[in-house]
């Protein structure tokens, strides 16, 4: 993958974690504030605990830290999977973000 693939993809990836935030907090009370700052995103829980989507260019990787770990993704072509081999990255960022806020929630 190119670079600019990389970022086209990766981009994609951040916005849609962004409109899931918008649309959880319409949808729920789980009001999780996201924050974005260049190749980085912060979900910021009600109880003060955070998730830290950010992406590492020179690897073509998306990083994500959460209570749970730390834990690095890369695009197989059709979806962001776990590099150690622990799965994809909305279905992990849905179970790991629903662990921080108390509630469900869906990330797509």
């Amino acid at each position: 993958m190119t670079d600019p693939e990389f970022m086209d993809r990766a981009e994609a990836l951040l916005q849609s974690v962004e409109a899931s935030c918008d649309r959880i907090n319409d949808e729920t009370d789980a009001d999780i504030d996201n924050q974005r700052v260049g190749g980085m995103v912060t979900l910021v829980f009600r109880n003060g605990t955070q998730i830290i989507v950010n992406l590492q260019k020179p690897l073509h990787e998306v990083w994500m830290a959460a209570k749970a770990g730390g834990f690095h993704y890369k695009f197989d072509g059709e979806r962001w999977m776990d590099t150690k081999g622990n799965g994809e990255f909305f279905e992990n960022l849905t179970r790991y973000a629903a662990q921080q806020a108390g509630q469900p929630l869906h990330f797509a």
